[in-house]
């Protein structure tokens, strides 16, 4: 269910407890709101009030942590049928989760693990991510971890591994630029080769969020502002997309609502670029006058 016609949503925010007072007192000119699945997936109370005042005003996106669409256990199709109960209430033009790990049977390690990069395991993932997206309807993506380990076991690269997966899956890509970069430094590999490797047509969606450098390794914390390496890596990708909705994740040591959109704002600032590149572009091109014979 590859998508060419998705909608660009704009620039969003992951919509955090924290910040439920500014957005609800000052109905910010926000172009949409990503929320986490499982925090909604619930039959009434509370959190699906804050929803519905949410949907009022603002599209919503479902990004999901416990999927686990690569663990050994079977597919939780109670989870699934909340899930796509859930995607249906918020008219979530896709869902997303994360191409990784975290259940076992009997255990839920609350944790997003990354898998061996192996043929095996691809054929394994898509087949479930392909599973997933038909039942829920709706175009269904993974997004990259943050590495901070590998395995013997590995047969190819983190870029080759996602993109075979999406491939042979039929799916698609939410693409977090902070984690190529984390990634990046973990494992000692430009980043280039990894966005300039991948299936960029697959991308329907990209995470921004900062981390914490602590030299010898980085850690994918979402508690700082976007680090400016990270901007350069999301310049260079939202252009190969030729735009995609975009998204900042912040989820610990919280600023003001104000400082959190400022942050995200920053992204137009590289959009602008990109759209008057290409209209520069197109002046340039020759016009074809008509030819008699």
């Amino acid at each position: 269910m590859k998508e060419k016609h998705l909608p660009n949503l704009g620039i969003g925010l992951g919509l955090r407890i924290p910040h439920y007072e500014d957005i609800f007192r000052d109905k910010p000119d926000i172009d949409w709101f990503e929320i986490i699945s499982e925090n909604f997936m619930v039959d009434g109370g509370k959190p699906l009030e804050i929803l519905a005042r949410i949907m009022d005003r603002y599209p919503v996106v479902l990004h999901g942590v416990s999927m686990s669409i690569g663990s050994s256990a079977a597919l939780d199709w109670e989870y699934l049928k909340k899930l796509k109960a859930l995607a249906r209430l918020t008219k979530t033009p896709w869902v997303s989760d994360h191409l990784c790990w975290g259940q076992l049977p009997g255990a839920h390690y609350h944790d997003l693990l990354p898998l061996p990069y192996t043929k095996e395991v691809v054929k394994y993932v898509a087949e479930r991510a392909r599973i997933v997206q038909d039942f829920l309807e709706v175009p269904f993506a993974l997004e990259n971890l943050s590495s901070y380990v590998s395995y013997q076991a590995d047969e190819m690269t983190e870029w080759e591994f996602y993109s075979a997966v999406v491939e042979k899956g039929d799916i698609n890509m939410m693409l977090d630029v902070n984690n190529i970069y984390v990634s990046s430094r973990n494992h000692n590999f430009d980043p280039k080769e990894y966005y300039q490797n991948i299936p960029m047509e697959r991308v329907l969606q990209i995470h921004i969020a900062g981390h914490t450098d602590h030299g010898d390794y980085v850690l994918d914390t979402h508690n700082n502002y976007v680090r400016d390496e990270v901007w350069k890596i999301y310049a260079d990708v939202y252009a190969k997309t030729n735009g995609v909705s975009t998204l900042l994740e912040w989820d610990d040591d919280f600023v003001t609502f104000q400082q959190t959109w400022d942050e995200a704002l920053k992204a137009k600032k590289f959009q602008q670029a990109m759209h008057t590149k290409l209209k520069k572009l197109i002046k340039k091109q020759p016009v074809l006058q008509g030819c008699e014979q």
